[in-house]
């Protein structure tokens, strides 16, 4: 867990499957959290997970 003087740059968002996004988590770093997105990502009802930058404009 992040110390509280930890600024967290990096979220990963997940889009179901009637085109709906939300926030699963915000991170210090895109590795941590791309590597949340790809633990994530597994067989079944498709559901979208990509990593962006806080700040940076939406898909």
């Amino acid at each position: 867990m992040p110390d509280s003087g930890t600024t967290l740059l990096w979220q990963v968002i997940r889009q179901d499957g009637n085109g709906n996004h939300y926030r699963v988590g915000r991170y210090a770093t895109q590795d941590e959290a791309q590597k949340v997105a790809d633990s994530l990502d597994s067989p079944g009802p498709r559901q979208l997970y990509w990593v962006e930058r806080i700040g940076e404009p939406a898909r």
